[in-house]
């Protein structure tokens, strides 16, 4: 499996394109705007897209879902249900953090813990990981020993927690309990900034700062 990591919005939100060498198909994950460019990353590598993949609900993640399935014809997976007061909130969300109008989307498929995606070849596993928001989802590739976080866990920080329904102690247990113990050697891709690995992260102590 390949991936290129296209950061959108002024925000920089790391969107992420995900794709099969052998058959082109590519999951695009969390598209939370400037369509044109990712459309072009597709076009670059000569992809098809099927399946948009949402992390969670918050407007830099998913504010150019819409325009993006209906440029491709793809459907739309994730996140979990619980997110579903923010997607259903997209205008508010826009007129709060300066995104000009977003289209409300409704996923064609919502996703539980323990769910697959596919894309040609290749799968990913959905890991429901609340806390960020009620429905924050995690997307992981265990042959490659990648995941995608969304804005769960970062290089050296965790995700905010100070946003409607937002847990930290909920947060915390989805980074102890479901992450961790995937494995140090464990690579992953957040919503924001650089990539790190799980080791990295609990050697630091990253929630002894929560």
């Amino acid at each position: 499996m390949r991936h290129f990591v296209l950061p959108v919005t002024h925000l920089a939100q790391n969107c992420t394109v995900f794709w099969c060498e052998t058959t082109r198909q590519a999951a695009v994950v969390d598209p939370g705007g400037e369509v044109p460019r990712i459309l072009e990353v597709l076009a670059r590598e000569h992809l098809t897209l099927a399946v948009i993949l949402v992390t969670h609900g918050h407007i830099d993640h998913v504010g150019g879902v819409a325009d993006l399935a209906e440029a491709c014809s793809a459907p739309i997976a994730g996140p979990h249900v619980a997110d579903r007061f923010w997607i259903e909130g997209l205008a508010t969300q826009g007129r709060l953090f300066g995104f000009a109008e977003t289209r409300v989307f409704e996923p064609d498929r919502w996703l539980q813990h323990g769910d697959t995606v596919t894309f040609g070849e290749e799968r990913l596993r959905v890991l429901h990981c609340p806390g960020h928001t009620p429905g924050h989802v995690v997307f992981h590739h265990p042959e490659e020993k990648l995941l995608h976080v969304g804005d769960v866990l970062f290089k050296g920080a965790v995700g905010r927690t100070d946003f409607p329904q937002g847990d930290s102690a909920a947060l915390a247990r989805s980074i102890r309990e479901t992450l961790f113990p995937l494995g140090d050697d464990v690579a992953f891709i957040s919503g924001h900034g650089p990539m790190s690995t799980l080791g990295d992260e609990r050697r630091a102590g990253v929630l002894d700062w929560m």
